[in-house]
């Protein structure tokens, strides 16, 4: 009987064990993606801002082949 419950209290020890890796790869994996989403917010930010830039630039240049100096 004392095998028996020894050999209980290793199951249970060894699955308390792979229990609380599976919790800490589930956390790694929540930090992950958090990180990822905050990257795709600042690509989005980048691209708007990009945008921005590009058509500031096209407006610039039709001002001067419009004859504009100032590009207004």
């Amino acid at each position: 009987m004392t095998d028996i419950m020894g050999e209980i209290s290793a199951a249970s020890a060894e699955q308390a064990s792979g229990v609380a890796q599976v919790g800490e790869v589930v956390t790694n994996m929540d930090q992950a993606t958090q990180q990822n989403a905050a990257m795709v917010e600042q690509m989005a930010a980048a691209a708007s801002n990009l945008k921005n830039q590009a058509h500031a630039l096209v407006t610039f240049k039709l001002s001067l082949a419009a004859g504009n100096p100032r590009g207004r």
